[in-house]
């Protein structure tokens, strides 16, 4: 999604609410890269709409903490499909 910065970042904080999305499944979803999102979202959103960004720095700040267990997770579903296949 091009267009005004502006706008894409309020776009792009309404997804991630609204999807419990994390930066790179919003980035894949808006066709751009995740430093983008993240510029969006943390730099940009903060002065337009201040209470969109508390909430998806908190959901951000969540995904952070979260991150290892899915990564976890991410790795021992690929040595299960490996000893199957």
């Amino acid at each position: 999604m091009k267009g005004l910065p502006e706008e894409r970042a309020v776009s792009l904080g309404l997804y991630m609410i609204e999807n419990n999305a994390t930066v790179r499944s919003a980035a894949k979803a808006f066709h751009i890269s995740k430093s983008t999102v993240h510029k969006d979202v943390s730099e940009r959103l903060k002065k337009i709409n201040p209470n969109l960004y508390r909430q998806v720095k908190e959901l951000m700040d969540t995904n952070k903490q979260e991150r290892h267990i899915r990564g976890g997770m991410a790795t021992k579903n690929k040595y299960a499909r490996e000893k199957r296949g």
